[in-house]
């Protein structure tokens, strides 16, 4: 059948015209890997329609092997990729190559150091790993025809790699698609089989398909035999002696499109009532996407080595989301659906197996490996936070992976465990205590620490936004309480001394007057004003009640347009502070004006958002004008 040719011209969008620069003139130090991209998109394609074609075969169009077939011609100066896989549309080869938004392109520039072997890494983070083609290639040429569609509905894309691209209607008697790479004048070296057959055996011989290459004949060139060239089995499905370190790195390549080794992986067959097998691993580095929930991209499920679908959310929960890896079952049947995962027992007792092995593996990497843990703390440290509000289960196991800055270190990395926390423990402490802002300084110069730093008692600095939400699930670990130092009333117990006691006693009777004097004048802005025994050196602070929300996590929700009952903060003062002493001879007018100054400034600290920033700032000035 004749196709009348619809042809046109279309500019890229400019962050791919970017993209294709800098792939052509700077980033890939190893232009090799063009070969292992564009074959793992092809394997990719295959893997799409073998699930497609479990509920409708006849996508296969009678030809039920797929594979993928490499070969070039030293006259031409072509290289050429085939895979006889899902293929495309005209819309989707527009939408998938033409644009790159879906890939995050421009999260993708903004991460860029300048550094070309460190950029290198973020290619495979961003799913363009097709445009690394040109780093070779003069012209690329893709012809491509769905599945399922006739042979008059295939399409031809061209591009030189500047700033526009054409695209065709073209008959294409096979689905699938074949990318021809016209090489540079200066690339003869990919005109070679032995070394094209060299870079398919160390990135791709993985792939649990057929990667072939013509056979050579009696005088050394490429004959009309086919052959392949890759092991063509699953790596998951060998045994663990037999898999060497740099093949498991080089699948997790594959899999998790990823350029950097992966920081560890963990490799187990389970038989019994169920039989399965896991290959996970921990990346070194967050993805772009690591904080858009709706995005799951990390296991590939697989029944009796057939793949089944990406993205299989159901078989690890959002807080380990960063994982990659495989799980390949026995027991499930090969046209199982997303909807028949949502509530079965198989999945969810490989699910379970699955989380004990990745917990496992981290607590292995935090004793053995600990600058490797904390690598993966900096990446992925504030996803594990999410962990013991999801996963009630696994609470204990999560917690005691957990990393805080503390007031022990006085650092703002986050390096410190509840083991370690502990360990430390003064005598007679009964509380792990810890403090929530919104960040890292004003949690350190908190107020509320002083009494704390006083006694030496550790406290731990919590100012991820993330942190009140884990504390409000997070009631205990080994048998010790947490406590807020900014919540509810203070109890240090046997860390005070009697004698230090009997002063606090003696001190809020002494003061009794000008707590009552001001909470007459905070009115219904507090709900008490008392005594501290927080403070040795600020004048007062803000106290919220037990179960209340952080003022700064109260702002922010508001702000989300998130509707939150109303709090009335405690303000609690230091009997002992000079400017307290002064207010006893201060008359009701001034003392007003010096309440409003006091709670104000305790809202400051604590990171709120005053009501009336003007009406604070002329009070101020006004005392200090009448004080000069």
């Amino acid at each position: 059948m004749s196709v009348a040719g619809h042809k046109e011209t279309l500019s890229f969008q400019t962050e791919v015209s970017q993209l294709l620069h800098l792939m052509i003139h700077a980033l890939y130090s190893n232009k090799e890997i063009f070969l292992r991209e564009l074959v793992s998109n092809a394997a990719d394609a295959c893997d799409k329609l073998r699930f497609e074609a479990l509920s409708d075969d006849a996508l296969l169009e009678g030809e039920g092997e797929l594979q993928i077939q490499v070969e070039f011609d030293k006259q031409a100066r072509t290289v050429t990729v085939r895979d006889n896989g899902i293929g495309m549309s005209r819309e989707e080869v527009i939408e998938n190559i033409g644009t790159i938004a879906k890939s995050g392109t421009k999260e993708f520039f903004s991460r860029l150091t300048g550094d070309q072997a460190k950029d290198a890494h973020l290619i495979g983070q961003f799913g363009v790993g097709f445009y690394s083609a040109f780093i070779v290639a003069e012209r690329v040429e893709l012809t491509s025809r769905r599945a399922g569609m006739g042979p008059e509905h295939g399409v031809r894309w061209v591009s030189e790699g500047t700033g526009e691209y054409s695209i065709e209607t073209v008959e294409a008697p096979h689905r699938g698609t074949e990318i021809v790479l016209h090489l540079k004048a200066d690339e003869d070296e990919f005109l070679d089989g032995y070394r094209l057959r060299h870079i398919i055996t160390r990135y791709s011989d993985h792939i649990p398909l057929p990667i072939r290459m013509r056979a050579f004949n009696d005088q050394g060139e490429p004959g009309e035999e086919w052959e392949t060239v890759n092991k063509a089995n699953a790596l998951w499905a060998r045994s663990r002696n037999e898999i060497t370190d740099e093949e498991y790195k080089e699948f997790y390549k594959h899999v998790a499109h990823d350029f950097e080794d992966p920081l560890a992986w963990t490799h187990n067959r389970v038989e019994g009532r169920q039989e399965y097998t896991t290959l996970l691993y921990i990346p070194k580095r967050a993805p772009f996407d690591l904080w858009d929930r709706d995005r799951r991209h990390g296991i590939k499920l697989y029944v009796r080595r057939v793949f089944i679908m990406d993205d299989a959310e159901q078989l690890m929960p959002a807080y380990l989301r960063f994982v990659r890896g495989v799980v390949d079952s026995s027991d499930l049947p090969l046209n199982v659906s997303r909807e028949i995962l949502q509530n079965n027992r198989l999945i969810d007792g490989m699910r379970a197996g699955s989380v004990k092995k990745v917990l496992g593996l981290l607590e292995e990497l935090a004793k053995d490996r600990p600058e490797d843990y904390q690598t993966f703390w900096s990446a992925f440290g504030q996803v594990m936070k999410e962990g013991p509000a999801e996963d009630y289960a696994n609470r204990a196991q999560i917690a005691g992976l957990l990393r805080f800055a503390s007031s022990h270190t006085g650092e703002a990395t986050q390096d410190v465990s509840l083991a370690d926390y502990i360990g430390r423990m003064k005598e007679g402490q009964k509380a792990i205590y810890y403090i929530t802002a919104d960040s890292h300084g004003a949690a350190a110069h908190s107020p509320h620490l002083e009494v704390f730093r006083k006694h030496g008692v550790e406290v731990l600095l919590l100012s991820d936004r993330v942190d009140e939400w884990l504390m409000s699930h997070l009631t205990e670990f080994d048998g010790k309480p947490f406590k807020s130092v900014s919540k509810g009333a203070l109890d240090l117990g046997e860390l005070e001394t009697d004698e230090e006691k009997k002063a606090a006693e003696s001190a809020e009777k002494e003061a009794g007057d000008v707590v009552a004097r001001l909470k007459t004048a905070l009115g219904d802005k507090v709900d008490d004003v008392r005594v501290s025994h927080r403070l040795t050196d600020s004048p007062a602070c803000i106290v919220l009640n037990e179960h209340d929300m952080a003022l700064y996590m109260q702002q922010l929700l508001r702000q989300a347009g998130q509707k939150l009952p109303s709090t009335k903060p405690v303000l609690e003062i230091n009997p002992g502070h000079a400017l307290i002493q002064k207010l006893k001879d201060v008359d009701e007018a001034q003392l007003g004006e010096w309440a409003e100054i006091l709670f104000n400034q305790a809202l400051l600290a604590e990171g709120a958002q005053l009501e009336d920033p003007a009406g604070f700032v002329r009070r101020l000035n006004s005392l200090i004008l009448s004080r000069l």
